[in-house]
């Protein structure tokens, strides 16, 4: 048989858990058809990869490119890193299944521009990513902000019983059609106000499909603990794995309670499915909250609708400049993005090194000056 070519002198991390091994591996009709120490056989063309790690493609296990992979199908952000994979529709938000009528609303305008959104249900947003074929494998969870925007006349109530049962309608016909599981964005000004019962009502779909629950919680600040428990009874309530989305500790009074939160997680697993994800920098991004404003740690502005040049400046400097203070700053610069410093470099690592961890970028490829976590997400874990 002759190859279409060999890779040699591969040092090979194949995901199984076992220790790395130098070998060759021959490709045939872009399948994987032999892995031996000396592949001598006639091939196309020969790789010589002495010195280099050979591995399946990374997945990028959270991610909001929902529709820049559709824009962009060649992706070289994610492809450069070797991310073969995403998933998309975490913290709440979904391309798949959004009925938008006059804007984007927050967080959802992290995703796009309103003319984007054109897949009211899973089948549609699944033919369009078929027809634009993108470089990278995806994935989808639906999103329960994008069910509230749908179902819910004011986002800042709870739902009612007729809107739970209108959007279970909407999920259930989306989980029929392949999607993983549902998200939640619990701390957004959007869905805070929805209920515990409201959630395991939702979730109480997943467990038919083999879905998951995946959840940007309440808070991840002073009031991590409680946020958690609500996660776990949710998981519980609903017979489901529970995701805690890009775990961290955030704000400085609560650096360290990592030791916490991860013995809080290890506790539960005996008695559930639980895991995290988290990505290896130790600011987070996101639309600046003025909610979240503070003076312990720097925010760093993106961009800001009223008034563009303060990007790349941070809110300190913007107070200096103007003579104002940081909270007064941010109520006028609104709408705006920000990155947080808002973790310990302590943390960020034990996370990280925990086994209930995986890394997901949570990237915003929408901003005009996006945190590095976007393109640089797997060099960075590296460096860890």
């Amino acid at each position: 048989m002759k190859y279409d070519y060999v890779f040699k002198n591969a040092t090979v991390i194949d995901g199984s858990g076992k220790s790395e091994f130098v070998s060759d591996i021959a490709v045939k009709d872009e399948r994987i058809i032999k892995i031996s120490k000396n592949i001598s056989e006639d091939t196309e063309k020969i790789i010589d990869c002495s010195g280099l790690i050979l591995s399946p493609g990374f997945i990028d296990v959270h991610t909001h490119d929902d529709l820049i992979v559709i824009d962009k199908p060649e992706y070289i952000e994610k492809t450069s890193q070797g991310v073969t994979t995403i998933i998309v529709g975490n913290c709440g938000i979904s391309a798949a299944c959004a009925t938008l009528k006059d804007e984007v609303p927050d967080p959802i305008n992290l995703l796009g521009e309103l003319n984007e959104f054109q897949f009211s249900d899973l089948a549609s947003y699944k033919q369009k990513i078929n027809n634009v074929m993108p470089t990278v494998n995806v994935a989808t969870l639906i999103g329960h902000t994008t069910l509230r925007n749908n179902c819910v006349t004011d986002l800042l109530k709870p739902a009612t019983p007729d809107n739970i049962a209108h959007m279970k309608q909407v999920l259930a016909c989306a989980l029929d059609e392949g999607a993983l599981g549902l998200s939640t964005g619990l701390s957004y000004g959007n869905a805070i106000n929805s209920s515990t019962e409201e959630i395991c009502e939702l979730a109480e779909l997943l467990a038919e499909h083999q879905g998951i629950y995946t959840t940007h919680m309440r808070t991840e600040y002073d009031g991590i603990i409680d946020a958690m428990h609500e996660a776990f009874h949710i998981g519980r309530h609903a017979k489901v794995p529970v995701q805690i989305s890009h775990h961290k500790c955030a704000g400085a009074k609560n650096w360290g309670r990592t030791k916490e939160t991860l013995a809080l997680i290890e506790k539960y697993q005996a008695m559930q499915d639980i895991n995290c994800d988290c990505y290896p920098y130790r600011a987070g991004s996101s639309n600046l909250d003025i909610t979240q404003v503070t003076e312990d740690y720097d925010i760093l502005i993106t961009w800001s609708t009223p008034f563009p040049d303060v990007a790349g400046k941070t809110l300190k400097e913007i107070a200096a400049m103007w003579s104002s203070d940081v909270f007064q700053v941010a109520e006028k610069i609104v709408p705006a993005g920000a990155i947080y410093f808002q973790m310990h470099e302590d943390d960020v690592r034990r996370v990280l090194q925990h086994p209930s961890s995986m890394v997901g970028s949570d990237g915003l490829p929408r901003d005009p000056n996006p945190h590095p976590r976007l393109w640089g997400n797997a060099d960075q874990l590296r460096t860890k």
